[in-house]
């Protein structure tokens, strides 16, 4: 992996893939084993990125279980916004020990406060009943749709840069992205591309990880698209309420994973996305809904 790349001004800044993995490798406790301490990536918006912070609570808890379990499950609610310049401790609290589950209740904690708080069980690998839904037919390739490099590349904005040079993943709109204006179409439906910039460690609680950590850039998308609004609409406010993932196969974020996503519906403030994930080859290998606050003017 390149520790570092060329930016469009032709500065040398380091490999955004190498800055997330910085980012989630967890500082263990010397006195508690069952507690970690993480720092926090810049963001233009000053805020701790939820994906971030929950990507490293799974890998504390991950970090409490035998090797041979992976996760099968998490669900998490957003309590607080974090705070980028102040370290984040996890507590994590082992629920259960079973002949083939385990359960672990994370914290994340600033000031002593919970700004997460995330339960997720892990499994042995075991064979039983096997089936799964069929990826979409006639799906472009990545190859085929615009990168979010080339929509926001050309851009001299802060957010603009920051999305396009910064980010460790590759995002594709299937039907054109909402960073600029809302889409043409009112459809609470969206297929979204994404893969990390960089080759990753064979590590699959690592890869478990970091797919929590970036579909939470495009999991409230399917409302924008259906309300008419995009990230740009003025006055809105925006932000993660709860997330649940459901792996059920093993996944590798460093190749094209196909997000297949829907809104079942919003109201009083909230609204609901889904995503069905799927391997380029269309091997579903994860299932995730997220339910986010949307306030308009």
């Amino acid at each position: 992996m390149s520790e570092a790349r060329e930016s469009v001004r032709g500065m040398t800044t380091p490999d955004p893939t190498t800055v997330v993995l910085d980012a989630l490798r967890l500082q263990p406790d010397a006195t508690d084993p069952d507690r970690f301490t993480g720092t926090s990536l810049p963001q233009p918006h000053g805020r701790v990125f939820g994906g971030q912070v929950l990507a490293q609570t799974l890998l504390a808890a991950g970090a409490t279980v035998e090797g041979d379990r992976l996760p099968h499950s998490l669900h998490g609610y957003f309590l607080r916004a974090g705070v980028i310049e102040e370290p984040i401790t996890f507590a994590v609290e082992r629920l259960r020990d079973g002949r083939s589950f385990s359960a672990r209740r994370t914290h994340a904690l600033q000031r002593g406060e919970p700004i997460l708080s995330m339960t997720a069980s892990f499994q042995v690998e075991q064979d039983g009943i096997e089936y799964a839904e069929e990826m979409p037919h006639d799906v472009p390739a990545p190859e085929d749709v615009r990168s979010v490099f080339d929509v926001l590349g050309p851009i001299d904005h802060p957010v603009a840069r920051f999305w396009s040079q910064e980010s460790a993943f590759d995002v594709r709109h299937v039907e054109g992205a909402l960073y600029l204006g809302p889409a043409p179409e009112r459809t609470g439906r969206q297929m979204v591309w994404i893969r990390a910039r960089s080759p990753l460690p064979d590590d699959q609680l690592l890869h478990r990880a970091l797919l929590a950590y970036a579909c939470d850039q495009v999991m409230l998308e399917p409302v924008l698209r259906r309300a008419g609004r995009s990230w740009v609409t003025p006055g809105m406010a925006i932000a993660s309420l709860d997330h649940a993932i459901w792996w059920h196969r093993d996944v590798r974020v460093d190749d094209w994973l196909l997000y297949v996503q829907s809104t079942p519906g919003a109201q009083g403030g909230r609204g609901l996305g889904a995503a069905r994930v799927f391997t380029r080859d269309g091997i579903l290998v994860a299932s995730i809904a997220q339910e986010g606050m949307i306030r308009v003017p």
